[in-house]
Order: C-alpha cells, then structure tokens, then sequence
C-alpha cells in the first residue's frame, strides 16, 4: 500500500530524473544541446514530473500534439530539493491553515508550485494514490535551464516501442522504468 502522496522516481546519490514532453523542434534543440534552447520559454512556467507513467498519460504516449516528444532529464539532487522545500501547493483549501489570501500572497511570491495528481495506471487509469508534479517559473526556470540539468535524453522511441507493446495487449510492467520512493534532503 502506498502512501497518499509520495515522490517515486529514478535516483541516485546525485540526481534525479524527470520527464517533460515537447515539440520536435524544442526536443531536439535541448537534445543537441545538452539543455534547453532558445525555442523554450523561460518565462512560462514549466512542469516537471518524476513519475513515467503520468508523463504518458498527460502526452498520450508521446502523441498529442507539441508533446510529440518525451525528455528523460536527470537533475541534481540539490536543485530538485530546494525547488521542492520551497514550492507552495498549487490550490487552495480550507484545511491548509492559513487564508485564501495568505496563500495567494505566497503562490504570487514564489517561483516554484507544487501540485499532487492521481498517479496513473499503465492505461492512464487513475492510482489511489498521488503523483508530484513541479512547476518552476522565474529564477527557478533559470535554475533549472542553466544549472540543474545534468543530462538530457529523447526517450521518444522507447515509448512509442513500449506504447505499441501495451496497445497489442503485452504487459510492459517489468520494462517500465524502476521508480523507488524518493526522499527530500
């Protein structure tokens, strides 16, 4: 049974990785530059996402359109967790214990956003449990573009490889990557 709300990803003792989904053009000009190009904005917010099947399921496998391709980016560590430590969540409840107004203040002053969606099955079916996704703007996005990444991958063929495997009815799980809860330093 899983926790509610836990980051599970592939990790090591210096990085974590994250996957993003992109038009051709950004894909590969971040691929052939080992970050992102001047075709990626840096002052949209940008969501970042541990989890590999809730990338699939928000790009449809790699074909909606603009999200035609699938970067696997390994980070350091110390910027995923200080994004993490200092994200304010991305919607507003009574439980939180402070004001809508407080909490409006706060999401205005920070770069970083963090928001917990139902982790996804291998058919986009909704988990009982919650998926992190990180949504970076500002000094953060800059953070993130010109000092975390420490590589960059197109996974793109992999995942229509596996996609075609799941739609014929073959169970993909043990090809998956091996995503470990992850812990904040």
């Amino acid at each position: 049974m899983h926790p509610a709300k836990e980051i599970r990803a592939v990790y090591t003792d210096d990085t974590i990785r994250v996957y993003q989904a992109y038009s051709r053009t950004i894909a590969e000009e971040a691929v052939k530059n080992g970050t992102f190009g001047s075709h990626f904005s840096m002052t949209r917010m940008t969501w970042i996402k541990p989890s590999f099947l809730w990338m699939m399921y928000r790009s449809g496998w790699a074909e909606k359109e603009g999200q035609e391709h699938i970067l696997a980016i390994d980070i350091k560590r110390t910027g995923f967790d200080s994004a993490a430590k200092s994200a304010v969540i991305s919607s507003y409840s009574d439980d939180m214990g402070i004001s809508r107004e407080q909490w409006q203040h706060m999401v205005k002053a920070s770069d970083v956003r963090i928001q917990w969606d139902p982790e996804k099955d291998i058919d986009g079916r909704d988990l009982p449990y919650r998926s992190v996704q990180i949504g970076l703007r500002g000094k953060a996005v800059h953070d993130y573009v010109n000092d975390w990444i420490v590589s960059l991958t197109d996974i793109t063929d992999e995942v229509k490889r596996l996609n075609a495997m799941r739609m014929s009815g073959r169970d993909i799980s043990a090809l998956l990557p091996d995503e470990k809860v992850y812990t904040v330093r």
